[in-house]
Formats: C-alpha cells, sequence, structure tokens
C-alpha cells in the first residue's frame, strides 16, 4: 500500500513544527494530547527530546516500559500530521487502560484517514518489535478512535470503568 505519511523519529530538524502541534491543540481547548510522549506536561521541546529517547531503554524501573515515539509526517509537503508512541511492552496499567499504541492527530488534519493510516504503519513496526498481539485502548465517547483502531484488525474484547469513564479495550492480531 502507498503510503501519503510516513514515520520518523523526532529530531532537532522537527522542533518548530511539534511546538506548533502543541499550540494547535492547545488552542483548540485540547491539553492532555495522546501518543505525544509528555509533550504536553513538559512543553519543551528539549527536554521533551531527552524523555522519549530515555524512554526507549528502561532498565531497572518496574513501573514503566520501552516505547518509541514517531512523528507522522506527510510525505508531499513534510508537515507534521500526528504522532504515535509505541509501547513495546505492557505493564499492569497499560493492560487495563493505556495498550501498545497511543496516537493523536493535529485538530486542523482529523477525519481525513490519517489515525487510520498512522495505525496500520504503527503496526508494521509493532511487527519489527516482535509485537503480535497488539491491544489500542480508546474512550467509549471517542467513535472516531474506534472506527481506527477497528479498520486495522481491532477487536472488542470488553469495556471497563476507569475514573468514571468507560474504556474498550481491543486486540489486533498482528
Amino acid at each position: 500500500m502507498n503510503s501519503e505519511l510516513e514515520l520518523v523519529m523526532p529530531n532537532e530538524s522537527y522542533k518548530e513544527q511539534v511546538m506548533e502541534y502543541l499550540e494547535e491543540h492547545i488552542k483548540s481547548g485540547e491539553y492532555e494530547l495522546h501518543g505525544d510522549g509528555g509533550l504536553d506536561h513538559l512543553k519543551d521541546y528539549d527536554k521533551w527530546l531527552l524523555k522519549i529517547k530515555s524512554d526507549m531503554k528502561t532498565e531497572g524501573d518496574e513501573k514503566r516500559v520501552p516505547s518509541t515515539l514517531y512523528l507522522a509526517i506527510r510525505k508531499s509537503d513534510n508537515k507534521l500530521i500526528g504522532m504515535i508512541q509505541i509501547r513495546h511492552k505492557l505493564n499492569e496499567n497499560l493492560l487495563k487502560t493505556g495498550g501498545h499504541i497511543g496516537d493523536g492527530v493535529r485538530p486542523s488534519e482529523r477525519n481525513k484517514g490519517y489515525s487510520t493510516e498512522m495505525i496500520r504503519l504503527a503496526l508494521e513496526k509493532c511487527k519489527e518489535l516482535n509485537i503480535r498481539k497488539v491491544l489500542m485502548t480508546c474512550d467509549k465517547n471517542n467513535v472516531a478512535s474506534a472506527k481506527t483502531i477497528i479498520k486495522n484488525g481491532g477487536v472488542l474484547e470488553n469495556e471497563i470503568e476507569e475514573s468514571g469513564n468507560i474504556v474498550q479495550r481491543y486486540w489486533i492480531d498482528n
């Protein structure tokens, strides 16, 4: 399948675009981003870069799992469309409500099929990491997110209540 997007590792050349991505979410009233590796909390590109590099290796920390964050870049104009984070394994919390993959698309680029494509590309990365059963979760009221998971082969296992929200848990055979 010919992809409009490519997943790339963040580096200094994307600093301006990443900060614009964050600002676009904030201007849209979104302060809690998904798949951003903590950018929404740090709000500092250099500290964020160090954090996501550190997230790739988490030896000795039982509460954290290794993860890799990618920027979803549109090939035609090199524009940052979204971010996607792959957790290499699951701890108890991630098994319950977080899953292997977290993703987000900038508000101005939503409803264009990008999230579906990002997840498809992330599933290829999961194969490289030998993750054969991928868990993805979303809030029950996030119908668009559920559709993108299902389009990528997600099968609803169950729904659980977490902090007043109903979270849907989907498994994808990879």
